[in-house]
């Protein structure tokens, strides 16, 4: 295991390409199996029925607010105080990651005491249809019980890799994942808990992997956490909403989205919500490397930038273009071709959510590739400290974009609208992210200060 020493030699001095691919590959796979649990339990919450599958497609949105707010004090607090280590400040990066972690695990219980006081309104107003409403309030009130677990958890692991650490953050999420498939079938079919049980399995993995991260964390991080360096000045606070904002408005905006999305779909009966609860899971699962090999990328980024080494920030965004383009390619190209196949993998046999599940996946796929822009750009900007720009490209896929196809392209095709609806939100997000960009990435191309 490399000594603080050595971690921040790397983050200064290794070859850029070699780097981000040491530190993203343990995330790419914590990511993976993190994604890979909820296709687990897609495919245990299958064998219940197709309003089992709905139910916990409307508690995605409840899983996308707790995430927003880990990431929030994640990317924040991360991204700052590895800013802060590349400039040489530690006692600072030590306040700050005290400041994330506690922050975050408050704002858990005060989502959870919120979320379980109005369950039944909550669960319609994220899409829940009389007739899977019993079942998406039992999957709710677990995922709710856990989110001081997973706030905190998600706040630690995105402060481990910000040091360097990817691989320890590694462990406390791949351990997570594991319990979380061997609770899933005990809770569904041997306790008899349903739907329920699958979101009591994944609160139970989730403060399991919370305490594991935190006992990695106290043992080997740069900075680790000590609850006396707990600090809550404004300058400290301020800085962690710069740097989480566009995290926050990423998975905020995508919670709104999946409420947007599950509402647009119900209106076409159950089935049309199972096949589109199956295929946000499948491209949540595709678009985790992606997203990995980003967070691998954003520590050399943000420490980069902290030491006044423009043309490292410059050339660690190149490469994860290159390789995330090429990536999604190759998976966009297998899932247009077997779509069918693929989604019949997660329900029971109902024609009709095959039948939308396929046409959806296709659509999903044919701008899949754009994410390798999209999500570079993204994280460049955050890491670096550009929080407008950074906030604006965030919101523009699921907010700006999004929202308004999948409230107007319903009304001129119909189901095919719901389906075609992210796909052109794709669109547009790639194109504006062109104009936000470049202004800041060519000075960093000339080896100049953005």
């Amino acid at each position: 295991m490399a000594g603080p020493a050595a971690a921040l030699r790397d983050l200064r001095a290794a070859p850029v390409r070699r780097l981000i691919l040491r530190l993203a590959l343990p995330t790419i796979a914590s990511m993976l199996i993190s994604a890979f649990y909820n296709v687990a339990d897609a495919w245990f919450v299958g064998r219940l029925g197709t309003a089992s599958v709905a139910a916990v497609g409307v508690g995605f949105p409840a899983m996308a607010v707790i995430q927003a707010t880990g990431f929030f004090f994640g990317h924040g607090s991360g991204n700052t105080l590895a800013r802060m280590l590349g400039a040489g400040d530690r006692h600072g990066a030590r306040r700050m990651a005290a400041v994330g972690v506690v922050c975050s695990a408050l704002a858990g219980c005060l989502i959870a005491a919120l979320g379980l006081a109005f369950l039944g309104p909550l669960a319609v107003a994220m899409g829940a249809t009389p007739t899977i409403l019993p079942e998406a309030r039992a999957y709710l009130a677990f995922v709710l019980l856990g989110a001081p677990a997973l706030c905190a958890s998600l706040t630690l692991n995105n402060q481990l890799r910000f040091q360097g650490k990817a691989a320890l953050a590694m462990v406390g999420i791949v351990a997570g994942a594991a319990l979380n498939c061997a609770l899933d079938p005990l809770f569904i079919f041997v306790f008899g808990w349903g739907v329920g049980g699958a979101a009591a399995a994944t609160a139970l993995s989730k403060l399991a992997g919370c305490l594991l991260l935190w006992r990695l964390d106290r043992r080997a991080a740069v900075v680790p956490v000590r609850l006396r360096a707990f600090a809550p000045t404004r300058a400290a606070l301020r800085e962690v909403a710069r740097g989480g904002a566009p995290s926050l408005f990423r998975q905020g905006l995508a919670c709104v989205a999946m409420a947007a999305l599950n509402h647009a779909a119900a209106a076409y009966g159950d089935a049309a919500l199972a096949g589109m609860s199956i295929v946000t899971r499948l491209t949540q699962f595709v678009g985790s490397a992606l997203v990995g090999l980003g967070q691998g990328f954003q520590p050399v980024c943000a420490f980069a930038y902290g030491a006044r080494l423009w043309r490292r920030v410059y050339e660690g965004f190149r490469f994860l273009c290159q390789a995330g383009a090429g990536f999604l390619l190759a998976v966009a190209a297998l899932c247009w071709a077997w779509a069918p196949e693929v989604v019949a993998l997660f329900q029971t046999g109902d024609a009709q959510v095959v039948a939308v599940g396929a046409a959806a996946l296709r659509w999903q796929m044919a701008t899949l590739a754009l994410s390798a822009w999209i999500v570079p750009c993204n994280m460049m900007m955050q890491a670096i400290g550009k929080p407008v720009r950074a906030s604006l490209l965030a919101a523009s896929r699921q907010g700006l974009f999004f929202l308004p196809a999948v409230a107007l392209l319903p009304c001129w095709f119909g189901l095919g609208g719901v389906v075609a609806a992210q796909a052109a939100a794709d669109v547009l997000a790639a194109a504006l992210a062109l104009p936000l960009t470049l202004p800041t990435l060519l000075p960093l191309r000339r080896g100049e200060a953005a």
